[in-house]
């Protein structure tokens, strides 16, 4: 079988280290900025879902209106 290498654990206090290094090159985005993606985000997902409600209406009432069909 392989062998397996003997790799020493790294300390918890490093990785946090490590983490909050992360942590500090995040830019984050300014109040301005955050609010007019949230807008648009949020006016998206509303005229997604009106888009996806009036395809169903549709679909529902074209089957109705098929299975209704009488030959």
């Amino acid at each position: 079988m392989g062998q397996t290498e003997n790799t020493e654990k790294a300390r918890k206090t490093s990785w946090f280290t490590g983490l909050k290094a992360e942590f500090n090159k995040i830019i984050w985005p300014d109040q301005k900025s955050l609010v007019r993606q949230t807008v648009a985000v949020v006016a998206v997902s509303v005229v997604t879902g009106l888009i996806i409600a009036l395809l169903d209406w549709l679909i529902q009432h074209g089957v109705n209106f098929l299975v209704g069909l009488s030959f």
